[in-house]
């Protein structure tokens, strides 16, 4: 059971990050300026809109996840791969298990590397942020992370709390 309780976050991590690379390239070039540049926010875990990204700093992430996305779509394919391989696998009739177990080995080895580049892209981005955008952050982070707590232990959101839309 615990061996499985790293893959829901990894999971969740690994769709942000398709997700923000997915539109990258179209999210900041639209003409409505509401969603101008929010992909950069929700890669750091809130709205862009939320935390007031200046055009220039929606420049900067965007040069910063354009340049990292020839490191990450090669891992991205690599846990396709993997996903697919370990189907046919499933559906192969008989069970080979050193087959499963070497799949499963190389996909946490792809999605742990995963990991690392998202953290260091994070990390890039948050260089782009100003103080003032780095308090708001963390305050709307720890918020979200009380939330998670309470939800975990079986409460809800007070009433009336209210958050931002990320």
């Amino acid at each position: 059971m615990k061996a499985n309780r790293w893959k829901i976050p990894v999971a969740i991590s690994v769709v942000t990050l398709l997700v923000t690379i997915g539109f990258s390239q179209t999210a900041v070039t639209t003409a409505d300026p509401g969603h101008r540049g929010r992909h950069f926010g929700r890669m750091l875990g809130v709205s862009a809109g939320y935390l007031d990204l200046t055009d220039a700093q929606k420049t900067q992430m965007k040069d910063i996840v354009t340049r990292e996305k020839p490191t990450i779509q090669p891992l991205m394919q690599q846990l396709a791969q993997n996903r697919q391989q370990m189907r046919q696998l499933e559906s192969a009739g008989t069970f080979d298990e050193t087959k499963v177990r070497s799949l499963a080995t190389q996909q946490s080895q792809t999605m742990a590397e995963l990991m690392v580049q998202r953290a260091r892209i994070k990390s890039e981005l948050m260089q782009v942020l100003t103080p003032d955008q780095k308090t708001k952050r963390a305050a709307f982070e720890a918020r979200k992370e009380a939330r998670l707590q309470r939800r975990s232990q079986g409460g809800q959101n007070a009433p009336g709390e209210a958050t931002p839309n990320p």
